[in-house]
């Protein structure tokens, strides 16, 4: 009934096949296109409304700007009439007075500050300079000098107290304070001494010698602009040079040790010198009178000193002559007193007591007759100003500790408001004054010439 057979074969289009290969469709994951619609945020209408209460009718018809009030011309009058007197007498009291002669407005200074109608001073630390390798040392500031310019400064290093000053080396350093890039620590230029400077000072008109004092009794001059090899000029050690770190002159047949010299601004042959005995004497370059002449000594020796001023209860550190009169000087010692004298007296016309240790420095203003400096014992550099009180300074700056004596201070007379201070620590200070300090006043030459005039108790 069944039996095997070959049927023929049968194909079936694969329609699925067939329509993927002629349909293409692109396809994303981003969504469809997002619909946006403008709208503006602000109110399309503004009004504008007063916050001023309105006045009303009955309150503008009281006000009658116009209308003038009603004045007592006899009352007037009569109280003028009352106190006429009385005012034009203040008024001649008030066009007679001094009280303000010495005032100035200043719309500029910005140091000064004023309390309750009273100028407070003002000083401000401008630099702090110091040599490390000669504070490793120990080594103080014994002296300052700025030069020609103004712009620099030089200090020494040496010993003033105690030491072997005559072996011991020490150095003489500049700094130009105009220099971009200013390092306080590093001076520009180092002088390497083979003793104790114990003073220097600039040339008056070429800015770059400096002339220096050894303890060795050696004076040198050294040429800043000579970076290698500044050392121009030594007087060596002959039986004509210094042979003392004390400069010897002699009074009569007397010998003095010279601490301290001052020449007159007026005359160049005038000169006060302090001695060690505390006494300050009148000098003369101009004198015939011979000294006792010296062992050895090719040099024929003069004795210059003419007039003995009342002493000091110790030797004369300082010594400086007024550059506003002729006769004015100042001198300051070991007993703490600094003494304005007069050249014609032999009293002081003043004594202030500024220290309970030495004064080792004293320094008229450049600018200023009626002020001046002076360096104390107990780390201060005190300013005074005569024009406000003879009695007490004007400033007391605290330079240093109690224990670090302020050794010498110098003005600059390019830039007045410019002050040096060197210390015993070794450090040298650029203070920086106020106007106060460096402005004139009117009447201030007529109070200094009152200052010379009177006479000493």
């Amino acid at each position: 009934m069944f039996g095997d057979s070959a049927a023929r074969g049968a194909d079936v289009e694969s329609l699925w096949r067939r329509d993927q290969g002629t349909r293409c469709e692109a396809k994303s994951c981003q969504t469809g296109e997002i619909s946006t619609v403008e709208a503006a945020v602000q109110s399309h209408s503004s009004r504008d409304a007063g916050m001023q209460t309105d006045q009303s009718e009955a309150t503008i018809q009281n006000l009658d700007l116009q209308k003038e009030a009603p004045v007592d011309y006899a009352g007037l009058l009569s109280f003028l009439q009352g106190v006429e007197d009385v005012i034009i007498k203040e008024l001649n009291k008030n066009w007679r007075s001094h009280a303000f002669d010495d005032f100035e407005v200043n719309w500029v200074d910005q140091n000064e500050t004023v309390v309750f109608g009273f100028h407070l001073f003002q000083v401000s630390c401008l630099h702090s300079l110091s040599y490390p390798e000669a504070q490793d040392q120990k080594l103080q500031v014994t002296s300052i000098s700025w030069n020609a310019t103004g712009s620099v400064v030089a200090c020494s290093y040496g010993r003033l107290d105690d030491g072997d000053w005559s072996t011991e080396k020490s150095y003489v350093c500049t700094w130009n304070l105009d220099r971009r890039g200013l390092n306080p620590k590093r001076p520009d230029l180092v002088v390497d001494v083979p003793s104790s400077v114990m003073c220097l000072a600039f040339h008056p008109s070429q800015p770059s010698l400096i002339v220096g004092g050894l303890y060795s009794g050696e004076v040198l001059i050294w040429d800043t602009s000579r970076i290698e090899d500044p050392l121009i000029w030594r007087t060596g050690m002959t039986d004509d040079t210094h042979t003392d770190p004390v400069y010897q002159r002699t009074r009569g047949e007397t010998a003095v040790g010279v601490t301290s010299l001052s020449f007159s601004c007026f005359d160049p042959s005038v000169f006060i010198i302090g001695v060690e005995g505390g006494y300050s004497l009148k000098c003369s370059t101009a004198v015939e009178t011979a000294a006792v002449p010296r062992t050895g000594s090719s040099v024929p020796l003069k004795a210059p000193a003419q007039f003995a001023f009342s002493p000091h209860g110790g030797p004369v550190y300082c010594v400086s002559c007024s550059p506003f009169h002729r006769n004015l000087f100042l001198s300051g010692g070991t007993d703490g007193h600094v003494h304005l004298h007069s050249m014609l007296q032999a009293q002081p016309l003043i004594s202030l007591q500024l220290s309970k240790k030495y004064l080792f420095s004293v320094r008229w203003s450049p600018v200023r007759p009626l002020v001046f400096a002076a360096a104390t014992g107990e780390g201060e550099v005190q300013l005074f100003d005569f024009g406000k009180s003879s009695q007490k300074p004007a400033v007391s700056i605290k330079q240093a500790s109690a224990q670090t004596p302020v050794y010498c201070i110098e003005f600059n007379f390019k830039q007045p408001q410019l002050l040096a201070a060197g210390d015993a620590s070794g450090m040298l200070k650029i203070w920086q004054l106020s106007s106060d300090f460096i402005q004139q006043g009117p009447r201030e030459m007529n109070h200094l010439e009152q200052l010379a005039n009177e006479v000493a108790d």
